[in-house]
């Protein structure tokens, strides 16, 4: 792809005053429509040292109102970022819908580079590549517009800027020595990111390579490229707005041509033969298991037992833990979530209640507040409900599209194996009972003053949807049982078995893990 780059193109100080004041007036209109639409942007600067990224983003800004974007320069990973998942510091700086995110620097750097100095080794690429591809394509998906420019410079021009850097003792700070060793062997630096184009050169996130020896005609690209990408962004944004529009008067007409029934009673016939032949992973649960008083509270402080000095050791060891408990409501995710944290190190865990998402999480995409929350090595994240919500209660109540809850399943795959990948031990638990089961416990909690405020009128109503709950959970259960996050259904009837159960399948994990260290 580089070698067919025209890097001679140059563009006239006359020619560039008269373009740039309309370029200057389109971008800032862009950026205001973008942000009326809720659009977020990515902007990514990447290319050679010295190929001017500092310098075009500063003029790229200039035509931007200062309140709707943030700049984020990349550099080597801090401690606390070494000590997260790979792309847990570009999921917390993903903007909010309506905001721009500009990139000095980028997720790149990891193929660029830290493969460069080695620290990214070549048996780690296949997965870091999928990763950044996954991320990408999840925003995009998300209606995130992700604009990602490579600036070009060659082997002689960077030489030469670096030079008239390093003779002004106000900017010889800028060109390091990793600058100067990748200059040195630019012809190996320029085949990895040759190599890096042409593995992420995607529909939903290419590249645009900025011819940058004459930074007038770099600017000019740049901005020329930045506002097509919006304006292609905002009409699709508009497309689909008057789409989804006319949408509704179809529905309603289609409701009004089937007032017989018929069409109705067709597809519930459907739905009724399908439930029937699908695959039921819950009903194999055997619910009647249990234990006495006397076997639990022996098999409990045993276990107890093991997970404290477990934990001491996954701090020392620095093995990030991750999980994750669904289920019925009153299946028992509290109870088991209690006693297995009441012998571990409050500092080295947080339970993460899941609620509704708050206005300032809606404004991302959903899996941006669990990244968030994502543990650093050593530590355990425990989650009382989970990112799965996006494959249940908003699939069932209708709080996100039939396309978004689909295609989530594969994204959270991948966010599991970016988890895995960086050394997490990653489970999730379905706290599993019956209809019968739920319903005493919900009576119990009523007649309990105690207990009162954990049963809610929606509790009541949801068990109406069981049978369209347990659909969800089955196809659930099917599609992202992996075998580097795993679910472990959980016959939760009987408490006792429940909580014994979660402890002895967290201890089995970490021993696991702990052997293969």
């Amino acid at each position: 792809m580089l070698e067919k780059v025209d890097l001679t193109k140059k563009v006239s100080k006359e020619e560039y005053k008269a373009k740039m004041p309309q370029l200057e007036a389109r971008l800032g209109r862009l950026q205001r429509e973008c942000k009326s639409l809720g659009i977020p942007v990515l902007i990514v600067f990447e290319g050679f040292g010295a190929a001017g990224k500092g310098l075009q983003i500063g003029r790229l800004i200039q035509s931007m109102d200062p309140r709707g974007f943030e700049v984020h320069t990349i550099k080597n990973e801090t401690e606390e970022e070494r000590m997260h998942p790979f792309m847990w510091r570009f999921w917390t700086k993903t903007p909010a819908r309506g905001r721009i995110a500009v990139f000095d620097g980028s997720w790149y750097r990891r193929v660029l580079i830290d493969r460069f100095e080695k620290r990214t080794k070549n048996k780690e690429l296949p997965a870091v590549f999928h990763s950044i591809n996954s991320f990408e394509e999840q925003l995009a998906d998300d209606g995130n517009l992700v604009i990602k420019l490579f600036l070009d410079i060659d082997r002689k021009e960077q030489k030469k800027r670096f030079e008239k850097l390093e003779k002004n003792k106000e900017t010889a700070w800028r060109v390091s020595q990793g600058d100067r060793e990748r200059n040195a062997r630019y012809d190996e630096y320029a085949a990895m990111m040759e190599d890096m184009l042409f593995q992420t050169d995607t529909d939903y996130a290419p590249w645009t390579i900025i011819e940058s020896m004459d930074r007038r005609f770099a600017t000019l690209k740049i901005y020329t490229t930045v506002i097509k990408a919006m304006a292609d962004q905002i009409e699709k944004v508009q497309r689909q707005k008057e789409k989804k529009a006319a949408g509704r008067d179809e529905k309603a007409e289609d409701r009004q041509a089937s007032e017989d029934g018929l069409i109705r009673e067709i597809a519930k016939a459907a739905d009724d033969e399908m439930r029937e032949l699908q695959v039921s992973i819950l009903s194999k649960a055997d619910l009647t298991l249990s234990y006495t008083r006397e076997e639990y509270k022996e098999k409990l402080d045993g276990l107890q037992k093991k997970i404290q000095k477990l934990h001491g050791e996954l701090y020392r060891r620095r093995i990030p833990v991750v999980l994750g408990f669904e289920g019925w409501d009153a299946g028992g995710k509290g109870g088991a979530i209690k006693r297995l944290t009441e012998k571990m190190d409050a500092r080295g865990y947080v339970v993460n209640p899941t609620a509704s998402p708050n206005d300032i999480e809606k404004a991302h995409h959903y899996l941006w507040r669990f990244w968030r929350a994502m543990p650093k090595d050593g530590h355990v994240a425990i989650f009382d409900r989970t990112w799965y919500g996006r494959v249940m209660v908003e699939r069932i109540e209708g709080f996100c599209t039939t396309e978004e809850w689909k295609r989530a399943y594969k994204e959270i795959n991948d966010m599991e194996k970016d988890l895995y990948d960086a050394g997490a031990i990653v489970t999730k638990f379905w706290m599993h009972i019956d209809k019968d089961e739920q319903e005493r416990r919900f009576k119990e909690r009523q007649e309990n003053p105690e207990k009162q405020w954990k049963i809610t009128d929606e509790d009541w109503r949801n068990r109406e949807k069981w049978d369209q709950y347990e659909d969800a959970v089955n196809e659930m259960l099917m599609r992202t049982s992996t075998d580097y996050a795993p679910w472990v259904v959980v016959e939760g009837n009987d408490k006792y078995y429940a909580r014994v159960k979660v402890l002895q399948t967290v201890v089995d994990a970490i021993e696991e893990r702990l052997k293969e260290k």
